[in-house]
């Protein structure tokens, strides 16, 4: 057990990554972070911010979510960005200077990570935590990719080599206390 407060961490839920790969996510995190909120959970909402020269577009001539409406969080999710915190990188991780300072201010050491990409920015979010010595939990069947299944299983196969068997869950399996009841 841990002596902070959890947060949810809702990863790069942004319009220029939701696809057809990717859209069936947005209900179920949407569903997830009513809930989360509706309990009394903190919420952090991260965006990925790209830009000219960064190695995305170096080495995979990336170019998008470098201006709105890529950039935006998707509007099923505005509502409740006001009653969470919103943190936005250039890495895929939010353990960035900004977001390690607002870690510590918020007393969070517990984060249940979901969204978008499983493989990449969910995954190092999760990988991160772990390594900074707090606990990461990644939710499954709340995350995706847009690259579609097979990248999403194989962020789940390494999760679980890197994280912890058992830090790879479900919705189902996040404590009651810190979900209101489905209703």
């Amino acid at each position: 057990m841990t002596s902070g407060r959890p947060v949810l961490v809702v990863t790069d839920m942004q319009n220029g990554f939701v696809r057809d790969q990717s859209e069936h996510i947005v209900p179920v995190v949407v569903d997830l972070v009513r809930r989360w909120q509706a309990a009394g959970g903190d919420t952090l909402f991260t965006r990925y911010l790209n830009y000219p020269g960064s190695p995305f577009v170096r080495f995979f001539n990336w170019q998008r979510l470098q201006s709105s409406p890529d950039i935006d969080l998707v509007p099923e999710l505005h509502p409740y960005v006001e009653f969470g915190v919103t943190l936005d990188k250039r890495i895929y991780s939010p353990f960035t200077t900004e977001g390690v300072a607002l870690f510590k201010q918020r007393g969070w050491d517990e984060f249940y990570f979901c969204g978008i990409a499983t493989e990449s920015c969910v995954l190092k979010g999760a990988v991160d935590a772990f390594e900074q010595g707090h606990t990461p939990w990644l939710v499954a069947d709340a995350s995706t990719s847009h690259a579609g299944k097979e990248a999403h299983e194989a962020g789940l196969l390494v999760a679980r080599r890197f994280i912890g068997p058992n830090q790879v869950i479900n919705r189902v399996d996040i404590p009651e206390p810190l979900l209101k009841a489905h209703t």
